[in-house]
This record gives C-alpha cells, sequence and structure tokens, in this order.
C-alpha cells in the first residue's frame, strides 16, 4: 500500500506566506524560505508553493523566489499560479519545481493538461480544483476562489484524468481555513471516480481530521496551512498520532 503524504502549503502573496479563512482575510505567516526548511527538518513529505495572486494579477509566478525555496529544501516541490503555457512550466522546472499545479488556466484550456503531461509526464502535472457546495451542487470556482463556473465538480475532475493530470488538489472552499475538517464525502466521492491520487485541502483543524480524511475521504495527500505554519499541530507529532491510527504514513 501507498503510504499516504503530509503536505504543507505555502500561499504566496507579495514574496511573503499568508493565510485566510474561505479564501478571503489573508494574514500574514511568515517568510517562505524559512517555513520551507522547518517543513523539511520536521518531516513533510511534498511542498505545495502557490503565488496566489498571479492569477488575478495577470503575471507571472514569482520565479526568483521559487528558485530560492527550492535551494533549501530536498523533497519533491509543486509550484502554481499565473502558469497558462508550457513555456511558463520549462521556467519552473529550470528554477527547482518537481511539478507544476495549473488550475484556472487549465478550466479555460484543458489542452494544457494535455499538452503538460505530453511533455513532462502525467507525474509532474497536477491540477488544483477549487469548487464550493451550493444548494447541493459542488462547482468549480476560478482565480483564487473568485469567479463562479457553470462546471461540476465531478464532471471536471474526470475529464482531468482523461487529459492526462497526474494528480488532483482539491480545496473545499466551503472548509477552508475553517478548521473543521476536510469535506470528506465529496473527497470519497472523486476518489470513486478516478485513479489518480488526490490531495485533500481546506479545514484541517485536528490531528483527527487528517485521520478522516485518508480514512471516510479516500484521499492518497492531505494538505495544510494555519495548522502547521502557526505551530498548532507538528508534523511528527501528527504522523506518530496516524500510524498509531494505523495509517501508513512515512516516519
Amino acid at each position: 500500500m501507498l503510504t499516504k503524504r503530509i503536505i504543507p502549503c505555502l500561499d504566496i502573496k507579495n514574496g511573503r506566506t499568508v493565510k485566510g479563512v474561505n479564501f478571503l482575510d489573508l494574514k500574514d505567516a511568515g517568510d517562505p524560505v524559512e517555513l520551507a526548511k522547518k517543513y523539511v527538518d520536521t518531516g513533510a513529505d511534498e511542498l505545495v508553493f502557490l503565488d496566489i495572486s498571479a492569477t488575478e494579477e495577470r503575471r507571472k509566478t514569482l520565479i526568483e523566489l521559487v528558485s530560492k525555496v527550492a535551494a533549501s529544501i530536498n523533497i519533491p516541490f509543486t509550484v502554481g499560479g499565473g502558469i497558462s503555457s508550457v513555456e511558463d512550466v520549462d521556467v519552473l522546472l529550470r528554477n527547482g519545481a518537481d511539478k507544476v499545479s495549473i488550475n484556472s488556466s487549465a478550466v479555460k484550456n484543458p489542452d494544457l493538461i494535455s499538452q503538460i503531461a505530453a511533455k513532462y509526464g502525467s507525474q509532474c502535472t497536477v491540477v488544483a480544483v477549487d469548487a464550493k457546495e451550493i444548494n447541493g451542487e459542488w462547482m468549480v470556482h476560478l482565480v483564487g476562489g473568485k469567479v463562479p463556473t457553470e462546471i461540476k465538480l465531478f464532471d471536471w475532475v474526470v475529464e482531468v484524468e482523461k487529459r492526462g493530470g497526474g494528480e488532483i488538489l482539491f480545496t473545499s472552499m466551503n472548509n477552508d481555513g475553517t478548521k473543521n475538517g476536510f469535506a470528506n464525502e465529496a473527497l470519497a466521492q472523486i476518489s470513486q471516480l478516478v485513479n489518480i491520487p488526490i490531495i485533500a485541502s481546506g479545514g484541517a483543524g485536528t490531528m483527527q481530521h487528517f485521520a478522516d480524511a485518508f480514512t471516510h475521504g479516500k484521499a492518497d495527500a492531505a494538505l495544510a496551512a494555519s495548522v502547521f505554519h502557526y505551530n498548532k499541530i507538528a508534523i511528527p507529532d501528527l504522523k506518530q498520532f496516524l500510524k498509531q491510527q494505523n495509517i501508513e504514513i512515512r516516519i
């Protein structure tokens, strides 16, 4: 059985790590390079770097900062934000990213998923999906959750896999930053529809929430930000807790 992964997420705005609730009210959470080093030292399995305002501000990801973070870590590193072409991916991979995460650009141009997968492999192609449950229906949102679409979450994840996406990073906007737990029912439904790994995001508040995402939500990895940034949960403690619950995890 594959081990489950614990992934801290650095949401970047103006060169600093930030965190909000339901994608709003962003607060400073520290220096990205220092946080990245801390997560390597404490046993994170991977690291995700999302330049959350790049798409909205119509600019490319902060390459210099990506390069600095990459130079300070030795675990798999996924970078997203403002990626709209294969050329953008090329620049990020040359500056230390191991994988890229595309979101709004994938919805606007689904061929981009296929293009990246064809050139760099599905294992490099992470598709992030921000979705909100509205009147019982999960709908995809773009541009850091600011732009609603008519696309249904469960239809979209199936298309992502068909087009060569190698991993889905699903963030529940309803749960994001609330610390009330992940959207496990939606996660479990996604896992029934696709055969690629699913990263759960949005809502971590306790160690049990991570366990629930793996057992009830059938997630392959769990991503969190504020509980790690503000030292509410230490990754070594979390991993011991999960191991005690017979969840396969790398200690």
